[in-house]
């Protein structure tokens, strides 16, 4: 059993949701969000928040159990704190800058790489070489701070590129003469 989907999901003040079939909405101080649930997961919305049960003892259903609440879960979040994703970018010459709508990266190319920044996403750019990617739809930030990151990933020998605020990247010995 989903250890993960017993617990309900609470909802903080100034939280509302809405169950409309299969369609979890949630509102709140930053925005409004919405997910629809699968069909082995039914939602139930109670005095201690949103609560989530399998609709049979199917296998797949004791999965998709544990992800529905996740996701319930990460739209309460979204709606109250919001989801941040933090980007160094290494090597020399390489920066950002944002201007307007767009994303302007310099990254080693003979042309500059300019992103459309999505809706509903913030990229601010505290200095040239460190941007963070802010929204309320935690698959949308993680999609465009991955989107951004494919530009240039970090290489192993020398470490240049794009990569997220702490992470590893194994360096390899160059070659010997």
């Amino acid at each position: 059993m989903s250890r993960i989907g017993k617990k309900p999901v609470p909802l903080p003040k100034g939280v509302t949701a809405s169950l409309d079939g299969k369609t979890v909405k949630v509102k709140g101080p930053k925005g409004e969000l919405q997910v629809t649930l699968v069909e082995e997961v039914d939602a139930k919305l109670g005095d201690d928040g949103i609560t989530l049960v399998p609709r049979d003892e199917m296998e797949r259903a004791r999965p998709m159990w544990g992800m529905s609440r996740t996701l319930v879960n990460n739209l309460v979040t979204g709606v109250t704190k919001g989801f941040e994703t933090k980007l160094e970018i290494q090597g020399v010459g390489y920066r950002a800058q944002v201007a307007g709508k767009n994303l302007n990266l310099q990254l080693g190319f003979s042309h500059d790489v300019v992103y459309p920044i999505p809706a509903g996403i913030a990229i601010t750019a505290e200095k040239p070489t460190m941007l963070t990617v802010s929204g309320i739809d935690k698959q949308l930030v993680g999609q465009v701070a991955a989107e951004i990151r494919g530009y240039r990933k970090p290489e192993p020998y020398k470490g240049k590129g794009v990569r997220y605020a702490g992470e590893y990247v194994r360096r390899k010995e160059g070659k010997k003469k």
